[in-house]
């Protein structure tokens, strides 16, 4: 009874939201306001309307389990011009206990629709895994029937890669996967790889005053965020969300576990920070942190820029961000079709930030228009402009194109060609539009002093992390995509390839492969592509722009790097996993169960195929 009663509370909060979505009309108005009153501050407000009803954003109560019942597929889905029917994936769910979400299910279209309308994809199945010991289950049941993988975290990509990018794949949505555990003597934590990041940053605070570096968003994810980068507004003063990850769990595409950090597994450690969608699934993170500061001012500040003063502004903002930018400023350029301004946070008080943007604003000819000082909650709440301690379910949709750029600067026929662009060809496009130019390097940045060989992420040398972004509140139109790719192609056009990429966090999936691994992973793609053909040769966790596997490596991988079988592992042979175990293994299993290893197996047809309750759970920390 209790199941319906939730079910029906779901239908009735959904049935809000369709009709809060329906007034678009409203909703387009409501939006345009909110932009005007923020001079297209990005806060998180291109992503909250339309948004959905407060139960919807916060309540993991209100979510309908999955069913675990057996589910019957009768739907072929169509997988890389393969079709391929997809009961035999369901019976292997269904018998690996696994919980997943049937095509007919009820909250199916809360899992299976993207963030960006623009690209929706059919999956074969979601598997919703509560436990590691499920994530791989579902891997094995994926590769056993011959479908590909896909990790879905907070569902926020702009290319709708969660969703594999393509219809057919396996995801395996974990966003029932958030807890956030805070060891309050080492202060690192523990955290899983569903929570979203206005829900680790509540966490972090609640239970020691800690903090790490990540974007301002509160629905995004914290893996896909965190695996490919996690730039936000504490990157200047402490770097990307990925620095601060000393430890993951990643399970492979043999559905094996391994732990993996800068002394274990290091090559794996390497590729998992800045490239970790194309090599496993991270099932947990270890995090050090910091102390959240007491005092931080967020503030904004217009320019009064046209056509003719612009490009000498960007120039004054280039040498301000490479010389004189202060550690404690985190800051980025906002434009939209009718305004441009600074804005961003400072670790300190108004003073301070008044001294810190002086030299700027004299030359840009700017002024402080709003600053105010609060706590570290206060100025995520601030960015967030919505509900922050977010869980599942998480409803936000638009539809939208949009494209990135790292640069290491923005001077002379680049600049001239970007301004040019931005009062000439831009302002004739009528849809909603804006960029931010993020200070993303420069003398006194954490991402820049970072040391560039301890992670796979290839912008470290870049100055100015740009994202474009082009919305409709309609279908986006064909012709739509010339606008941003002419932008990007204009910028670009005198640069050496070795001044720009791109960020995978903004992705695009409208380029080709080759062309989009080189923008996004750069002089790292070589060993990436060696470490891919060991982990992954037969590239289960594929989506249309990810890693291609090398053909043949030129540099053997560290030994440390796990090797897969010939033959992924099979659900139905649990049995054998657990007698090929060593002697050490057989014992403590003996010793968590209280009546033998084999006792703590459920038998179907004489065949081993689940742990009871208690057993799997300490079996998966062993391996």
């Amino acid at each position: 009874m209790q199941k319906n009663t939730t079910r029906r509370r779901l239908a009735a909060n959904r049935t809000l939201y369709s009709v809060h979505k329906k007034g678009v009309a409203s909703v387009a108005s409501a939006h345009k306001a909110c932009l005007l009153r923020l001079s297209f501050s990005y806060l998180c407000c291109p992503h909250t309307f339309p948004a959905a009803p407060g139960p919807l954003m916060k309540s993991a109560n209100a979510a309908t389990a999955p069913k675990t019942n057996k589910a019957i597929f009768a739907v072929a889905v169509a997988q890389g011009g393969t079709e391929r029917n997809t009961t035999a994936l369901g019976d292997c769910l269904e018998t690996a206990k696994v919980p997943f979400y049937e095509s007919d299910a009820d909250d199916w279209d809360v899992y299976a629709s993207p963030f960006n309308e623009r690209l929706e994809y059919t999956p074969a199945a979601i598997a919703v895994p509560t436990t590691t010991e499920h994530i791989q289950l579902a891997v094995s049941c994926g590769a056993e029937h011959g479908f590909k993988v896909t990790p879905k975290a907070g569902g926020h990509s702009y290319a709708s890669l969660g969703l594999g990018g393509e219809d057919g794949h396996l995801v395996i949505q974990l966003d029932h996967m958030y807890n956030v555990t805070l060891d309050t003597e080492t202060n690192i934590a523990t955290v899983e790889p569903g929570a979203r990041l206005g829900h680790l940053a509540t966490e972090l605070f609640a239970q020691g005053n800690r903090a790490i570096s990540h974007g301002t968003c509160p629905g995004v994810g914290v893996s896909g965020h965190v695996l490919h980068g996690g730039f936000g507004m504490a990157s200047n003063t402490h770097g990307l969300a990925l620095d601060w990850v000393i430890g993951i769990a990643v399970v492979l595409a043999n559905s094996t576990v391994v732990e993996c950090s800068a002394n274990q597994h290091p090559d794996l450690f390497w590729a998992m920070l800045g490239a970790g969608s194309n090599f496993g699934i991270a099932a947990s993170y270890k995090f050090k942190t910091f102390e959240a500061p007491a005092n931080v001012t967020w503030f904004s500040a217009q320019l009064p820029w046209n056509q003719s003063t612009a490009q000498a502004g960007l120039e004054a903002l280039e040498s301000y961000a490479k010389n004189a930018m202060p550690a404690e400023l985190n800051m980025r350029l906002a434009g939209s079709s009718h305004s441009a301004s600074v804005e961003g946070v400072y670790y300190g008080d108004k003073e301070g930030l008044e001294a810190a943007l002086e030299p700027l604003l004299n030359k840009t000819g700017g002024s402080i228009s709003g600053a105010k000082t609060g706590g570290w909650m206060d100025g995520i709440e601030h960015y967030a402009n919505a509900e922050v301690d977010v869980t599942y379910p998480y409803e936000m949709h638009e539809t939208f194109y949009s494209k990135s750029l790292t640069l290491k600067g923005l001077n002379g026929t680049s600049a001239s060609n970007f301004v040019d662009y931005w009062y000439g060809t831009a302002r004739n496009v009528t849809r909603i539009w804006w960029f931010q130019i993020d200070i993303h390097g420069g003398k006194n940045s954490a991402v820049s002093k970072a040391d560039p060989t301890l992670t796979s992420y290839a912008h470290r040398d870049k100055l100015f992390l740009i994202q474009l972004y082009d919305r409709s509140f309609s279908t986006y139109p064909q012709l739509g995509f010339e606008f941003l790719d002419g932008w990007v192609s204009n910028t670009t056009a005198d640069m050496d390839p070795s001044d720009w990429g791109m960020y995978i966090n903004y992705a695009d999936a409208r380029m080709d492969r080759a062309t989009a691994q080189k923008a996004y992973w750069g002089v790292n793609l070589p060993r990436l592509q060696e470490i891919k053909a060991q982990v992954d040769p037969t590239e289960l966790f594929y989506y249309p722009i990810s890693i291609e596997p090398a053909l043949e490596p030129t540099q053997p991988v560290k030994s440390s790097t796990p090797e897969p079988p010939a033959e992924p592992v099979k659900v139905k042979v649990r049995s054998k996993t657990i007698a090929e175990l060593d002697e050490e293994l057989k014992l403590k299993l003996e010793e968590i169960s209280g009546e033998g290893g084999a006792a703590g197996l459920e038998y179907e047809n004489g065949k081993a195929v689940a742990m009871k309750r208690g057993v799997k759970d300490n079996m998966f920390r062993l391996i």
